[in-house]
């Protein structure tokens, strides 16, 4: 199957994205705003759509993140009712998906409107929509999509819709505390793909080392540009299992995670992300603050690194770093500001800003002095 991008997304009523439209994304978008602007509600709202369809457990991430209630903008009784539609692009056309959930006691969703289909690009028109029944708590499109029969919904559009949603992945690294994922001992076979929290870094890392040591030893020399004392990683199994180790330059001795800077652990997780192989990385990647905690020189490596890995997947990243969105050029710069509790979405016009542009100013300079907005 092949890959592919979200060409739009509309989203009404998801906390502070009362309506919300984003149209035309690019392969590199890059939000930016105040804080309390919208921009971790716009990740959050696809980390649910991963719940919805990835694992079906859209129960359990409305509970962890405080209840129905708390997910609609004003709550039930301002918007009862939560909307999202999403057009996705692949080499053989779009694809399209909307649903709606509506609040329900005590404190849940229920799906009252699910809906897909596909638009050959050899076609002037739209085809009509294809509907799922309403009233269940769970996305039924991933039922339409195992199904085997032809009757009813088409199985092979909703299919392709649901492995299209899986594959954007929101990626999070901000929990380093003790308990966190990173400092476990992690089983050494889950090494298919970096999951969103990095808890797996090091059976990805051990299984690089072993069936890609020109990637591996790329990483470790990336990692040396910002933190001169690492020399490399060694992951070592043991009955299976593996935990995150570094060998320090000059010296045998080596550090495990407890022993590692929460900025360290971010950023190992961050250079191992964006050197992934193909075959390892998702369609669209979301990442959600990744400065978080870094050096301003490893804030501007892994500006370039996400501006690189653009040119061949799908990258939106939350940001309030200016070092990061100087990475990147103007038309990749989407700003959200807050009005009246509302998000507001807004793409600055690189025309309108030619002068400055000129000038020689980068894109983080213009945010820092309100050229194009997006500050408190």
């Amino acid at each position: 199957m092949s890959a592919g991008r979200i060409e739009s997304v509309r989203i009404r009523g998801f906390r502070s994205l009362a309506d919300v439209e984003l149209s035309n994304l690019q392969n590199a978008n890059v939000l930016i705003g105040a804080n309390g602007s919208g921009k971790s509600n716009f990740i959050r709202f696809f980390e649910m759509m991963s719940w919805m369809l990835r694992s079906r457990r859209l129960g359990e991430f409305v509970e962890r993140y405080g209840g129905a209630d708390d997910q609609l903008y004003g709550g039930n009784s301002v918007t009862p009712r939560m909307e999202g539609e999403l057009a996705l692009r692949t080499d053989k056309g779009r694809n399209d998906y909307r649903f709606a959930l509506s609040y329900a006691h005590p404190d849940r969703f229920i799906f009252t409107e699910e809906a897909y289909r596909f638009s050959p690009d050899r076609y002037a028109t739209d085809p009509d929509w294809q509907h799922v029944s309403g009233g269940h708590r769970e996305a039924a499109i991933v039922d339409v999509a195992h199904a085997s029969s032809s009757v009813g919904p088409n199985p092979v559009t909703a299919r392709v819709i649901v492995h299209l949603l899986r594959g954007c992945q929101v990626f999070q690294f901000h929990d380093t505390s003790y308990t966190s994922n990173f400092k476990k001992r992690w089983d050494a076979e889950d090494n298919d793909y970096l999951r969103t929290h990095g808890g797996n870094l090091a059976a990805v890392l051990h299984r690089l080392e072993e069936e890609d040591i020109r990637r591996f030893d790329l990483i470790c020399q990336h990692v040396r540009r910002v933190l001169p004392v690492f020399d490399r990683f060694q992951v070592d199994e043991s009955y299976g299992k593996v935990s995150l180790r570094w060998k320090a330059s000059g010296t045998d001795k080596t550090f495990g995670a407890h022993l590692t800077s929460d900025g360290s652990l971010r950023f190992f997780a961050l250079v191992t992300l964006l050197n992934l192989p193909s075959g390892m990385l998702p369609d669209v990647l979301l990442l959600d603050e990744p400065e978080l905690g870094l050096h301003p020189a490893a804030i501007a490596l892994v500006g370039s690194m996400i501006k690189s890995l653009a040119m061949d997947r799908q990258v939106i990243v939350a940001t309030q770093s200016p070092l990061l969105v100087d990475a990147f050029d103007l038309e990749d710069i989407v700003v959200l500001e807050l009005r009246d509790g509302r998000t507001m979405f807004r793409r600055p016009d690189p025309e309108g800003y030619k002068r400055w542009l000129d000038e020689g100013f980068m894109p983080g300079e213009m945010w820092q002095k309100n050229l194009i907005g997006g500050r408190p």
